[in-house]
């Protein structure tokens, strides 16, 4: 299983994702978690208010990027259908980083790998359409996964494809395609697929954190250019 210590030791070797790549001077931090009491105020499956809110923000900051989510506790999926559990449980620990803007953006390869697969989760609050690229580094597999990006982004692919760093995956979709929610990508490292294809958990029960840290590591080591002090 590949290690946070190791991605870090080949963090400069990554391309950036976006382009222009996020910096501290065009990205601001959007917080989803209970803290944020103006998210809180929001319907928690109505799409339009969260991307309202979003933008005005952005566009306020005059900001390019908006981002933030690795395991933060998102009390406003608490809230959600989707993310419901048995009882009170519900998932709200987000697995990954979410960067979010405009639709038809373009998203790059980070680091060379193959196509190991992809889908459309179709389902209202999913990914929508879903790309998981694996990866070897020092002979050991890990893997990315891209999802909310727009339903042309899986034309063409195959299953074992090679795909090279910073070439374009694809493009961010919008809400009509994308599981129905504001433009951005979801980004999330795995280091066990556990024998998912095309689809894995991008939000997790409060009590699987210790174990899902390790399945999916910070992805903060792909964004070189805004987590510069990162160690």
């Amino acid at each position: 299983m590949i290690t946070y210590k190791e991605l870090m030791a080949v963090r400069d070797a990554f391309c950036p994702i976006f382009n222009p790549d996020l910096t501290p001077d065009n990205t601001f931090i959007l917080d989803l978690s209970g803290k944020n009491e103006e998210i809180m105020d929001l319907l928690p499956d109505d799409s339009h208010e969260l991307e309202s809110h979003i933008r005005s923000v952005m566009e306020a900051l005059q900001a390019r990027y908006a981002y933030g989510g690795y395991m933060e506790d998102r009390e406003v999926y608490r809230r959600s259908k989707l993310f419901a559990g048995r009882g009170d449980r519900a998932r709200s620990i987000h697995l990954g980083i979410d960067v979010w803007a405009p639709e038809r953006t373009f998203v790059h390869l980070p680091f060379d790998g193959l196509i190991h697969s992809f889908q459309n989760n179709d389902t209202f609050g999913d990914y929508g359409p879903t790309i998981i690229v694996q990866h070897r580094l020092n002979q050991k597999d890990f893997f990315t996964l891209y999802g909310h990006l727009s339903v042309d982004s899986l034309d063409g692919l195959e299953a074992g494809m090679p795909v090279k760093a910073g070439n374009v995956l694809g493009r961010l979709g919008n809400p009509s395609e994308n599981g129905s929610w504001p433009s951005h990508l979801h980004f999330q490292i795995i280091t066990d697929m556990l024998g998912k294809r095309g689809d894995f958990p991008g939000v997790a029960f409060r009590e699987e954190m210790t174990e899902y840290k390790k399945l999916c590591p910070d992805p903060a080591v792909f964004f070189t250019g805004l987590f510069v002090n990162l160690a």
